[in-house]
């Protein structure tokens, strides 16, 4: 088995925040709705079990990594897709021909405290994290080595 793997999930709290994870059965959900081909592929092809994930409260006053998940499932069809009663919903998918994917995430801990955005762009040794470079994408790698320093800013000795 390969070594984990790390990423960065953004969630705007007012559609689903850490602690809506953490309130889920088996605290443990479907990281649904996924509309951009990147983050569609890395959840499809690259995020595994036992990955972990830095789960990031977006589009508020301060946007800031604010607990970590694991992944418990691999990527998977988004079954949200084709519901046309969803927000998510999108024609070209369907159970034969899948466009969208997902994973599931279990809710592990939250930080001693939260590490904002701008906290993260004063740290040189994350200058290449794809969230310091504007990038829009909800579901982002992280590295190892960036892992443990955003870790050790959170107050978590690794």
């Amino acid at each position: 088995m390969s070594e984990p793997r790390y990423w960065l999930f953004k969630s705007e709290p007012s559609s689903f925040s850490l602690a809506d994870l953490k309130e889920r059965p088996g605290a443990t959900e479907h990281w649904d709705g996924v509309r951009n081909f990147q983050a569609r592929n890395f959840l499809r092809d690259e995020i595994k079990v036992g990955d972990q994930v830095f789960f990031y409260h977006s589009n508020i006053a301060e946007p800031a990594i604010v607990g970590i998940a694991e992944v418990v499932r691999g990527g998977y069809p988004d079954f949200s897709a084709w519901d046309p009663q969803s927000k998510y919903f999108d024609p070209r998918s369907t159970p034969e021909k899948p466009v969208w994917f997902m994973v599931d995430v279990r809710f592990v801990r939250e930080l001693p405290r939260a590490v904002t955005l701008n906290e993260l762009k004063e740290i040189p040794e994350l200058a290449q994290l794809p969230l310091m470079n504007r990038s829009r994408l909800s579901v982002q790698p992280v590295t190892a080595d960036a892992w443990q320093v955003i870790l050790r800013v959170a107050g978590i000795k690794a």
